[in-house]
């Protein structure tokens, strides 16, 4: 079974119903199971993008507290092959959260990333090899 990792831009779509992606959002995560499984880099991006308002940033983190998201990974323990991902894709550019993302890919070969995000189509894991994505089509 495919282990589904969380992007920023489908936390975001799944919590706003007038975004474009939102029936995307939920019905991938409707099929997927739980939790989806994610970085707290990316946990930042998407309260960043939510913003305070209406507290929308604690929808954000009660997606963890119900279980629907689980933080999965550990930056210090990658922290070399993040930063070498980081370096290494600077031109796209990646961010600390896509070059977590691509490292938790690393560590688990069963697991896509759902995502909207089409950089992780240039991105690769273990040197060479695609990441597998989940992505509206």
């Amino acid at each position: 079974m495919t282990r589904a990792i969380a992007d920023t831009g489908p936390i975001v779509a799944f919590l706003d119903t007038r975004d474009p992606l939102h029936s995307w959002a939920q019905e991938t995560f409707d099929r997927s199971s739980l939790p989806l499984v994610t970085c707290e880099a990316v946990l930042s991006e998407a309260c960043f993008i939510v913003g305070p308002a209406t507290g929308r940033q604690n929808a954000v983190m009660a997606l963890v507290s119900r279980g629907v998201l689980a933080v999965d990974f550990r930056l210090p323990p990658n922290v070399e092959v993040v930063r070498k991902l980081m370096t290494k894709y600077a031109s796209v550019p990646m961010s600390l959260a896509d070059a977590c993302l691509v490292r938790m890919t690393e560590l688990d070969a069963r697991a896509s990333v759902v995502t909207m995000d089409s950089d992780f189509r240039i991105y690769r894991r273990n040197g060479r090899q695609s990441v597998p994505v989940i992505m509206p089509k």
